[in-house]
């Protein structure tokens, strides 16, 4: 739970965030830090041949996914968008399940374009089309299933 201070009046009020914001939040936060630790040497296996984009970009992000400073560059605003998105519910909600239906999209663009075809620019490899396949199914039903709303009753009774 945040707290925040009424600036002059000196008086508190609590912000709670419901689950599906929560939820939102960290995904959000999730993707921001798997940007940036595809540019980190060393999380980033064969950090040196990382491109710009393609199919072409031999990095590795933790030895098994392919990525590219475009794919990370993706994932960082991803998750920017979700962190923001946490803001309110219905936002947090549209994420999720946008966010989730873009993955299954991009599961089922994995699996149709070959992995050294030119179309290939985010780059994929079997093991992002499997993790495309579950952060789609993941994030659409976090989406439709967390609660919108703080439970009140929950926040009086620890």
């Amino acid at each position: 739970m945040a707290t925040r201070t009424t600036s002059g009046t000196g008086t508190s009020r609590s912000l709670r965030r419901s689950p599906v914001q929560a939820t939102s939040l960290v995904v959000g936060a999730v993707f921001v830090l798997v940007g940036v630790a595809g540019f980190v040497p060393g999380v980033t296996t064969d950090y040196d041949r990382l491109a710009a984009a393609g199919h072409h970009s031999g990095a590795m992000l933790l030895g098994l996914f392919q990525v590219s400073v475009l794919h990370n560059l993706l994932h960082l605003a991803l998750g920017v968008v979700g962190v923001l998105a946490a803001r309110t519910a219905s936002a947090a909600r549209s994420f999720l399940v946008a966010g989730g239906l873009a993955y299954a999209a991009l599961w089922v663009y994995g699996l149709v374009v070959a992995q050294d075809s030119q179309a290939n620019l985010v780059p994929l490899n079997t093991a992002d089309d499997r993790l495309h396949l579950v952060l789609a199914v993941g994030m659409v039903l976090l989406g439709l299933l967390m609660p919108r709303r703080v439970d009140l009753n929950a926040a009086h009774h620890p």
